[in-house]
């Protein structure tokens, strides 16, 4: 018998998942416990319909990151910071918090911190690149520059 899943079921599959199982299961465990419905015409139109709402989701995530890719390959951020003496370094560190604001502020892209890139800490003054991770395989990069303030 063909059920859906209506919740994960161990060993068996995930949500949403369409697998063949006994018909004693089905009735006996399955269905009484709410785990599962039977793959009915109705049920199997929703799963396709639902996978490709999932699909064109994800195709549009993914067209809105290389159009976000591009646009950042323009992109100079500038960040002033204070100095703790004449050899440039900086009192602290220009942290990714730091960088995903003033992208924000300076040309409106909004940016989660944790997909910031940095190859460490930055406690100097200078121009740096910076990668963002946009989507899985799909990355941005754009310019950064620290100056005296």
């Amino acid at each position: 018998m063909k059920v859906v899943l209506l919740q994960d079921v161990k060993s068996q599959g995930k949500k949403g998942d369409l697998i063949n199982v006994s018909d004693g299961y089905a009735r006996n465990y399955l269905f009484p416990r709410g785990l599962a419905t039977e793959a009915d015409a109705r049920i199997l139109n929703e799963l396709k319909t639902k996978e490709a709402a999932r699909v064109h989701k994800a195709e549009t995530e993914k067209a809105a990151a290389l159009e976000t890719a591009q646009k950042l390959s323009e992109i100079t951020v500038r960040l002033t910071a204070q100095a703790g003496g004449d050899d440039g370094r900086l009192y602290g560190a220009v942290t990714a918090k730091d960088i995903a604001e003033a992208l924000e502020a300076q040309h409106g892209i909004s940016v989660d911190r944790r997909k910031l890139l940095l190859d460490g800490s930055i406690k100097a003054f200078g121009a740096y690149d910076v990668e963002i991770r946009l989507y899985p395989e799909i990355s941005g990069k754009f310019h950064l520059i620290v100056e005296k303030a």
